[in-house]
């Protein structure tokens, strides 16, 4: 019922109940009162077969029976296609009629006639042929049925050939003999047995008019009655319900029309509201009246709060370029150098992230290169994140060891971490000569390297504790040999625990499959393949840790 008004709305549905309601009393009422009509003609059709069986001489009937039935039973069931042919079956039983048979007539017309039946008649029933054979019928023309005629045992009377001294209880059918209302009684003999049964039809034409009648009358009350009940209802629902709720709903326009135009009458069209119902229409009006009053503070705060997010906005936009600018950005990085080749990219979670990478030369000989992952995110990451990369550059600028600069490092981050951070991370220096590398990790990630022209595997290592962890922690330092054309690739966790809808991690052994079947490609196509691949796998779930990546190749 989109776009139709409430009041309309209320008007549908309340015709629509009231015409359900009247339809369902109409066939409840007419349906009980048909159930009455019946049960009182199967009464009466009962009574009239019980009446004249009890007048009837039972040793007269039996003689007369088995008269028809020895012949009946010589040419059971038969058919005929012309009149003589039926006149000359019918002219077989002419022997019953003798001078007691008109009496046994004249005594079915008389119940018959008394009771206003359509026809009283006797019948044998035949329980091996299931067909039922006329014995007696006083109706005249061509409704009569002469001795001899026959006719099929309904299926429900079936009963009544096991057991015929109960009768046919009383039944009701619609036929080529029109509406009637059927029921038959045993006619015993002197000797207790059952000689044929009294059948009476009683015609319920009269009675299905007088239904008609009854029905036409009841729907014309109950549509009065209904339509008197309908309109009262439109008119109390319209009073206290719909009428209130078209003043809610006229007053929350103003509201609104107010607040676009700045209106302060408008901003307040809910505080003018008088609606007494004393139900939960009332409640509503408070609680809307309630509603303005927030809205139109929140409104107010919200602006604050919106003024100050972009302030927030802007300054963290500027953090971003900032972070970004400390990272190399510009590849090739020593274009003049033709003894090695560095890739590298960060992709934070946030406007800022606690991931960085870095590659230095100390000296003309030896390239250091990093990679680290600050617990935790945003901000207080990303300037914990600073620290530790000026820390580490600033150390491994004074030719020590690796495992020395993570060990002082170490000490100086403990010092001053407040905030209770941690720093994971993998240094490694390279002599561009030799291609020995002299490396040290604190609880990172191992490397993938592929040497001597081999697929990449994972770098076995011995892994220190993360920096800021543990203050006094002594780092060691670890060496491999690496050959021209040999790689190294670093990252953090945010590649291997990329994650998708399904909850599946991108993983160790996913990463190392996808980086063999690109091992020869060029180093920035690596990198963007599989960061790619990396969106392709989480299809569409929410990066929730940085990525970081950097590869090496001996030249």
């Amino acid at each position: 019922m989109k776009g139709i008004s409430l009041k309309l709305k209320v008007s549908i549905i309340v015709a629509a109940s009231t015409l359900f309601l009247t339809a369902l009393l109409t066939v409840l009422s007419y349906r009980e009162y048909s159930e009455v009509v019946d049960e009182h003609y199967n009464t009466l059709a009962m009574d009239i077969a019980k009446t004249a069986a009890s007048l009837v001489d039972g040793d007269q009937v039996a003689r007369y029976r088995k008269i028809v039935y020895d012949i009946y039973k010589e040419n059971v069931a038969p058919e005929f296609e012309t009149q003589e042919e039926w006149d000359r079956y019918f002219e077989q039983y002419q022997a019953v009629i003798d001078e007691d048979y008109g009496s046994l007539l004249e005594i079915l017309d008389k119940v018959r006639a008394s009771n206003q039946a359509d026809d009283v008649y006797i019948v044998y029933m035949d329980p091996d042929t299931r067909t039922c054979v006329y014995i007696a019928d006083p109706a005249t023309g061509e409704d009569a049925c002469p001795p001899g005629t026959w006719d099929i045992v309904y299926e429900n009377n079936y009963e009544a050939l096991t057991h015929p001294e109960d009768g046919f209880p009383a039944y009701i059918t619609n036929s080529e003999y029109g509406w009637l209302c059927s029921a038959g009684a045993p006619v015993f003999d002197s000797q207790g047995n059952v000689a044929a049964h009294v059948m009476t039809d009683v015609s319920m034409n009269d009675i299905m008019a007088d239904r008609h009648d009854f029905l036409r009358n009841l729907c014309i009350i109950l549509a009065a009655a209904a339509i008197l009940a309908a309109l009262i209802l439109y008119g109390v629902t319209n009073r206290l319900i719909v009428r209130p709720i078209q003043i809610l709903t006229k007053a929350a326009g103003s509201y609104m029309t107010g607040r676009s135009q700045g209106s302060e009458d408008g901003k307040k069209a809910m505080e003018l509201l008088e609606i007494h119902t004393g139900d939960e229409i009332e409640t509503l009006a408070g609680a809307m009246k309630k509603m303005e009053r927030d809205i139109n503070d929140y409104i107010v705060n919200l602006a604050q709060v919106t003024s100050e997010k972009e302030r927030i906005g802007a300054e963290l936009s500027i953090a971003t370029e900032i972070q970004a600018s400390m990272l190399p950005r510009i590849f090739p990085p020593f274009p003049e150098r033709k003894d090695m080749r560095i890739y590298a990219t960060m992709n934070p979670a946030r406007e800022v992230g606690g991931d960085f990478y870095d590659f230095f030369l100390i000296d003309d000989t030896h390239l250091a290169i990093a990679v680290a992952d600050v617990s935790g995110k945003g901000v207080p990451a990303a300037l914990f994140m600073v620290i530790a990369k000026t820390l580490i550059k600033d150390r491994a600028c004074s030719m020590a060891k690796p495992g020395e600069i993570f060990t002082w490092v170490n000490q100086q981050l403990c010092e001053s971490n407040q905030a209770g951070l941690f720093v994971t991370a993998w240094l490694g220096i390279i002599d561009l000569k030799t291609g020995t590398v002299e490396y040290v990790n604190a609880g990172h990630n191992p490397p993938l390297v592929a040497l001597e022209g081999e697929e990449f595997t994972y770098l076995k290592q011995k892994s220190g504790f993360i920096l800021a962890g543990f203050e006094g922690f002594t780092y060691e330092t670890s060496a491999f040999q690496m050959k021209k054309g040999d790689r190294i690739f670093l990252y953090t966790d945010g590649v291997t625990e990329a994650m998708n809808p399904q909850d599946e991690l991108f993983g160790d052994q996913r990463l190392l499959a996808w980086m063999n079947e690109h091992r020869h490609e060029e180093l920035e196509d690596v990198l963007h393949g599989l960061r790619k691949e990396i969106s392709v796998f989480a299809d569409g779930a929410d990066q929730n840790d940085d990525i970081t990546m950097l590869m090496f190749e001996l030249v």
